[in-house]
């Protein structure tokens, strides 16, 4: 056995596939990239090698990981542009997209057909905790893929095995529905506190300390306050997890109120031309209905 690290094939260099590929040249690891917009690639050209194709870039490739942004995407590089044809045997798939189950099971078999293993590994933490090299990777597939995987998990972050393919997936679609309905529980909280004359930031501050307390309060409640909503993750890749929820609750035959009236807020701020807005951004849907603005002082703006 020699200890000779794998050669990495990524696809998709983007908010979060950009400091992914970094932080795994900064671990060592032999690196292709394929980016639809291929001048996304070329801070890394000196380092790496640049395919004009995935069926290119995992052509030689021990582990081949994507990161795109939906399921038709992930189709249409995996599939569609051949990437998975041009498999060699023994290469090992980590999407680490956020898609349907299906649609990952669907892969893996169409990986297992080409001997090839896969592994369903979302992630959560942001552009920030992708940058910071600690995201939390849900991952679904084999004990032994996951194994497989995990030197490439430690170079981006930790790793928790969830189960079969699939069930990464159904472990994201678990997080954004949290994400999504409490980004909409702060921004009613904070625009109620300032539209009664509390100042929002305070009110912030103090909840931080009590049982309401959260990351998304924390981090997302002070963009609110501080009107920064530079997208870390945008509105219409929140409002496409949310549609992927309801999807799945509606083939498990399962009725999710909450996540249900989340979906449609997300649908009205996109279809109001907030769609790159980061899903923090919620509360320009609430104050658009409300005909009021979130004020740092106790003193909502009328618009």
């Amino acid at each position: 056995m020699t200890n000779k690290l794998p050669h990495i094939a990524f696809l998709g260099i983007g908010l979060m596939g950009a400091p992914m590929t970094r932080n795994l040249l900064n671990a060592g690891f032999p690196m292709t990239l394929w980016n639809r917009t291929a001048s996304k690639c070329e801070p890394f050209a000196s380092e790496t090698t640049i395919a004009e194709s995935p069926a290119e870039a995992v052509a030689n490739a021990d582990v081949v990981i994507t990161m795109l942004e939906n399921s038709d995407v992930v189709e249409q590089v995996l599939v569609k542009q051949g990437a998975l044809e041009a498999l060699k045997p023994g290469a090992l798939v980590i999407d680490m997209s956020s898609i349907q189950p299906t649609v990952a099971r669907r892969h893996a078999e169409l990986a297992a057909e080409r001997g090839a293993g896969y592994v369903d590994a979302p992630v959560s933490g942001g552009t920030v905790g992708a940058a910071e090299a600690r995201l939390s990777i849900m991952a679904g597939g084999s004990e032994a893929d996951v194994d497989r995987a995990r030197p490439v998990f430690e170079a981006l972050g930790k790793c928790t095995r969830i189960g079969p393919v699939g069930s990464g997936q159904l472990a994201k679609l678990a997080n954004q529905a949290i994400v999504g309905i409490t980004i909409g529980a702060v921004s009613e909280a904070l625009l109620l506190a300032a539209k009664g004359g509390a100042d929002p930031a305070a009110v912030r501050e103090a909840l931080l300390g009590g049982f309401a307390g959260s990351r998304i309060l924390e981090l997302h409640g002070q963009r609110m306050i501080d009107r920064d909503f530079a997208p870390g993750a945008p509105a219409r890749i929140q409002l496409k997890d949310m549609r992927m929820i309801l999807d799945e609750a509606r083939a498990e035959g399962l009725t999710l109120p909450l996540a249900q009236q989340t979906h449609n807020e997300y649908l009205s701020l996109v279809a109001n031309g907030h769609s790159d807005v980061d899903h923090s951004g919620l509360l320009l849907e609430l104050e658009h209905l409300n005909g009021a603005l979130l004020g740092s002082l106790g003193r909502p703006r009328k618009e």
